[in-house]
């Protein structure tokens, strides 16, 4: 593939006959613009999207976006890396911001008040993505990142809306907090990374399960596996774009108009056919984010 293909758009794929929601995407990283984004997405049967918060300025973005837009529903948060990085301070300056002093708990706090304060906008209909990220996140930065995630879980029980839930190589210590603190109604574990136990477990307390355009690749048959024991009734699908374009696009842009590509990846998976696995992923998701 030259470096001209690998850096073009994926082509348009065959529009899904019933229309489905991109339940995690990241516009404010993607090229070009929101209404071009929505207007590829809605061609092709993805009539709805959910933006996803990473950070308080991006959390802004994200409730101001979605007041202005029919199809976009928004989430707020800090991101399980942006805690360490407020409290800690980031001199290598890899996150948008750049490079950062430390605040210490303070900082972190006066973000989280502001997250607070976004969470109760009609317009934002959850809360993430937080989480627990032990693949970027040292040890020196854990006890910054649970206290965020559990002050997180505080307000999305607070505002009664969905708590989204970033979970890398953290299964464990996920669960176990969630179980602390006593879960809100409702929780998304957006590009689920579990196994099939794990997806039984999630499953058992009602949890949903987002499935990413990494559930087509070539080594992910852990993530398949997990697909097709999770209840029909607890499935989202989500671009989480830019990043993870499903097969055989993996490494070019991805944005909200390819969730056709994984949905029917996941249909097969699941031995569904695509109709009935998209009407049951449009519903999960509006249930989920309560539009």
């Amino acid at each position: 593939m030259s470096s001209s293909t690998k850096d073009a758009p994926p082509p348009l794929p065959e529009p899904l006959r019933v229309p489905v929601a991109d339940s995690h995407t990241h516009l404010d990283m993607q090229d070009g613009t929101v209404e071009e984004a929505l207007a590829k997405a809605a061609s092709v049967g993805v009539t709805t999207v959910v933006q996803v918060g990473c950070d308080v300025r991006g959390s802004r973005w994200a409730a101001e976006t979605a007041a202005a837009h029919e199809a976009v529903h928004a989430t707020v948060a800090l991101h399980p890396n942006e805690a360490p990085r407020i409290v800690l301070g980031d001199p290598d300056g890899w996150s948008r911001q750049g490079a950062r002093e430390p605040g210490g708990d303070a900082a972190l706090d006066a973000a989280l008040a502001e997250i607070d304060a976004l969470a109760a906008l009609p317009h934002v209909r959850g809360v993430g993505e937080t989480g627990l990220d032990h693949f970027r996140t040292g040890p020196d930065g854990i006890a910054a990142q649970q206290r965020s995630f559990r002050a997180h879980i505080e307000i999305a029980k607070r505002h009664g809306k969905a708590l989204v839930i970033h979970d890398r190589e953290a299964h464990d210590d996920v669960l176990r907090i969630l179980r602390e603190e006593g879960a809100p109604d409702t929780v998304v574990f957006h590009c689920y990374s579990g196994d099939a136990e794990m997806a039984k477990t999630c499953a058992e307390a009602g949890y949903y399960m987002s499935f990413a355009g990494n559930v087509t690749f070539k080594n992910a048959q852990p993530l398949r596996d997990a697909l097709a024991v999770a209840p029909p009734e607890l499935v989202l699908v989500e671009t989480d774009a830019p990043f993870l374009t499903p097969a055989p696009y993996r490494g070019r842009p991805n944005a909200p108009y390819l969730v056709p590509v994984t949905l029917r990846a996941m249909a097969e998976v699941k031995g569904m056919p695509e109709d009935a696995l998209a009407t049951a992923v449009a519903a999960n998701t509006a249930r989920a984010f309560g539009y």
